[in-house]
């Protein structure tokens, strides 16, 4: 098989685990990823494989450019409220990556907050 034809069949491949994907992410209200995969005689594992397939594809699909956003915006919604001790009530944003919680406020260093990020980034 020449390697054109190996490009072909990959790509055909994502196309049709991107249809399956979408098709589970529109399943009915209530029904699980796992109920749905067993209707399609699909095991859940391989669900998953084929899900972080097509989001590697989809991230390498994309230019470099848009990956190195500085800022990133942020619904207003999506700020909360929390207690700090003796400090009363702060808003500010909680952000979760890589199994580490950070606490963002107006007044974080943005400095502060690029390092932080960076490191938990490329924790393993």
């Amino acid at each position: 098989m020449s390697s054109e034809t190996t490009v072909v069949a990959v790509q055909y491949r994502l196309q049709e685990w991107a249809a399956q994907i979408r098709e589970c992410q529109n399943r009915p209200a209530g029904m699980s990823v796992i109920d749905w995969c067993a209707s399609h005689g699909i095991a859940k594992a391989t669900y998953y494989y084929r899900l972080r397939r097509v989001r590697e594809a989809c991230l390498e699909s994309l230019a470099p450019e848009a990956l190195v956003q500085q800022i990133v915006p942020v619904n207003p919604g999506f700020l909360q409220q929390e207690t700090q001790s003796g400090s009363g009530i702060q808003q500010g944003l909680s952000v979760s990556v890589n199994g580490f919680s950070i606490h963002v406020t107006e007044s974080t260093p943005m400095p502060l907050l690029a390092a932080v990020l960076k490191v938990v980034r490329d924790a393993q």
